[in-house]
Formats: C-alpha cells, sequence, structure tokens
C-alpha cells in the first residue's frame, strides 16, 4: 500500500489555532491527539516489522513475555496482567501464536481452571528475528536518541502511574 502524500502544514497544529479561537487554549488537546497520532504511525511501523514473520506488535509482546519467564511459560491470567490486557484478547493472542506453532497450551498443575502458555522452540527463533528486526529499526523511535526516548518515557510515567498501571516510587 503506497503511503498517503504528506499535507503542506501539521494538521494537529491547525486544529490548535482553530481550538484556540473557538474555546481558548488548551495545549492538552494538541498533546493529546499529536500522542494518538504517534501511536497510529508507530503501531503500524513495527506491525510492518514483525509482519514478515506472521506477527502483530501484540502477538510478539505476549512471545517476548514468555521468554522473559524462567520456564518459558506463564499463566494466561499473569499474561493478561502484565500486557495489560484483557482476558478474552489474551485468548485470541495466544491461540493465534498456538495456530502458528510458537506457542502451547495445557491445564495449569498449579491450578485447576488454569491454563499454561509455553513458547515452543520455533516461537524462540521467531522472537529473536522478529526482536533484531525491531531493534535495527529502533522500534520506529529512530529520529529520537537515547537520552530523548529516556525523556519520553519519564513524561509518560506520571500518567501511567495515576492510570494505575502500577504503583509509583
Amino acid at each position: 500500500m503506497p503511503k498517503p502524500l504528506s499535507l503542506p502544514f501539521d494538521p494537529i497544529a491547525r486544529a490548535d489555532e482553530h481550538w484556540k479561537q473557538r474555546w481558548g487554549n488548551v495545549p492538552s488537546m494538541a498533546a493529546i491527539t499529536s500522542i494518538m497520532r504517534a501511536q497510529q504511525i508507530l503501531l503500524a511501523e513495527v506491525d510492518a516489522a514483525v509482519k514478515p514473520y506472521e506477527l502483530t506488535f501484540a502477538r510478539y509482546e505476549a512471545l517476548v513475555l514468555l521468554t522473559f519467564s524462567k520456564a518459558g511459560e506463564l499463566p494466561m491470567s499473569k499474561i493478561g496482567e502484565r500486557l495489560m490486557v484483557h482476558p478474552t484478547s489474551v485468548t485470541n493472542t495466544v491461540d493465534r501464536l498456538v495456530k502458528s506453532g510458537l506457542v502451547e497450551k495445557r491445564p495449569n498443575p498449579n491450578d485447576g481452571r488454569g491454563t499454561l502458555a509455553t513458547i515452543t522452540d520455533k516461537g524462540r527463533e521467531v522472537v529473536e528475528a522478529a526482536t533484531r528486526d525491531l531493534m535495527a529499526m529502533d522500534f520506529g523511535l529512530g529520529v529520537y536518541d537515547a537520552e530523548e526516548c529516556a525523556e519520553i518515557f519519564a513524561m509518560l510515567r506520571p500518567l501511567r502511574i495515576a492510570a494505575r498501571d502500577f504503583e509509583g516510587e
């Protein structure tokens, strides 16, 4: 699919000008619109990078999480908790990974109702290759240096704490 043509102006800055004229200065409107647009851009770029592996970024994140676990497996509930997604999304994500042969599911011996997701050898190979590709393109953030990436992380952290993603220090 060809990339759309660039506009000759910044539509978010233009919207901000109109907003100021109509409702007054509200910097948070331009900020959130920029964040949402950046999310669209980044998701499209990282999804394109992992597409050759028949992954989406969400499936890639699940594989990475499994590689970080000691035994290469986690309860489905723990995956949802760590990725901060709804249980239905975890089930869909893991089922797609199972279908691709990257993950296996089995009953959790420690929880009669629970299910464990386990990364396969093929899953480990795919996550390593996809990670190399994502790192080579700086996860879509190549226009920023390491210090700027750290600043972005730091700037968004209070928002995540306020949303109770985790307990802040």
